[in-house]
C-alpha cells in the first residue's frame, strides 16, 4: 500500500462549453501537476464532485486512477448523502486502483454523532484502502468533534483512518486531534495552503491544495522540509495574501479555474452553476497582481 504523504493537489474538473467533462484537458492538467512535483492527486470538493452525476463521478475516478498510475497516489472522494451510495463509490474507487478514499459527512441533514460514526464505519468496512475523514465545515456542514474523529482511529487504526480537518481554528484543532490520538493521527492540511506553515509545524503528513498553485505549494513544502525559514515566509506571505481573496468553495473554484486558464492548462473557466461567487474586474486585477508577486517569490 502506497503511503499518503507530501503534496497531493485536488484537481479541478475541466468542462467543454456544453458542460460535459473535458478529459483531454484533464490529461493535460495531470501532466502539468506531476511535472511540477505533485506526489499524487485528489478528487474532492474542488473537483466539483457534488455537481457531478453518479456516472460522471465514476468516470472521473476511473480517469484519475488511469492518468496517475505509476506517477503518484490517487485519493477519490466518495462522500454522499446516503451511506449505501458512499459505500458504492468507495468500492468502485478501490476497484479502479485508488490508493485511498476520502469522505465528507452528508450535508443535507443535521446528524448526531452516532449516525456520522456509523456512516464512516460503513465506508471503512467496505474497502481495504485507507479512508480520509474530511471535516469540510469550512465550506459545508458542521464541524465534527475531535472525540468522534479520535474514536474512529481507535477503532480502525492510523493506517486505515486518516484526516483532513478544515474546521476553524485549524491549528488548535489539529493539535487537539493529535493529543486525542496520542500523536497517531495522520493529518492533511486542507486550506489551499493558507494554513500550511502553521499546520506543518504542528505535524502533518501532507497537504491537499488546489491545482492552480502547485509550483508554489511544492516549493513551500520543500522549504518547510528543509527548514529554510527565509524561503518559507518569502513564499507563504504572498500565497496567503492571494488566498485571502477567495471566499467559500465557489470562490476557490472560480479563481482556481481562472488561474489554470491564465497559465494555459485549461481551455476555459467554466464552473457548473449555479455559482455563488462571481469575479468582478477589480478582483481579477488584484488576483493578477498578487499572483505575480507569488510567482516572483517562487523563482527567487
Amino acid at each position: 500500500m502506497k503511503p499518503l504523504q507530501g503534496v497531493l493537489p485536488v484537481f479541478q474538473t475541466p468542462f467543454h462549453d456544453d458542460e460535459s467533462i473535458d478529459f483531454a484537458t484533464l490529461e493535460r492538467e495531470f501532466e502539468w501537476l506531476f511535472e511540477n512535483g505533485a506526489d499524487g492527486v485528489v478528487m474532492a470538493m474542488a473537483s466539483e464532485t457534488l455537481r457531478l452525476s453518479g456516472e460522471e463521478r465514476r468516470q472521473l475516478a476511473e480517469a484519475a486512477c488511469s492518468l496517475a498510475r505509476g506517477r503518484g497516489v490517487v485519493v477519490i472522494s466518495v462522500g454522499a448523502e446516503a451511506s449505501v451510495l458512499a459505500e458504492g463509490y468507495a468500492r468502485h474507487a478501490e476497484s479502479c486502483g485508488a490508493d485511498a478514499v476520502m469522505a465528507i459527512p452528508p450535508v443535507s441533514v443535521a446528524l448526531g454523532e452516532d449516525e456520522i460514526r456509523r456512516y464512516y464505519e460503513r465506508i471503512v468496512r467496505a474497502v481495504k484502502i485507507p479512508l480520509v475523514v474530511q471535516d469540510a465545515s469550512g465550506y459545508v456542514g458542521r464541524p465534527m468533534s475531535i472525540e468522534l474523529q479520535a474514536s474512529l482511529l481507535r477503532e480502525f487504526g492510523p493506517e486505515r483512518v486518516q484526516f483532513k480537518p478544515e474546521a476553524v481554528p485549524i491549528g488548535p484543532r489539529l493539535t487537539a486531534l493529535h493529543e486525542a490520538t496520542g500523536g497517531k493521527a495522520r493529518v492533511f492540511e486542507g486550506s489551499g495552503g493558507g494554513a500550511l506553515v502553521e499546520s506543518f509545524r504542528r505535524g502533518i503528513a501532507g497537504t491537499m491544495p488546489g491545482a492552480d498553485l502547485i509550483d508554489a505549494i511544492v516549493a513551500l513544502w520543500r522549504a518547510l522540509e528543509s527548514g529554510d525559514e527565509e524561503r518559507i515566509y518569502r513564499i507563504s506571505f504572498p500565497l496567503s495574501s492571494l488566498l485571502s481573496l477567495l471566499h467559500g468553495l465557489d470562490g476557490y473554484l472560480v479563481v482556481e479555474k481562472y488561474l489554470l486558464n491564465k497559465r494555459g492548462i485549461f481551455r476555459n473557466t467554466l464552473v457548473r452553476g449555479p455559482v455563488g461567487f462571481h469575479m468582478d474586474e477589480q478582483t481579477r486585477q488584484e488576483i493578477d497582481r498578487r499572483f505575480a508577486l507569488l510567482a516572483e517569490a517562487v523563482k527567487a
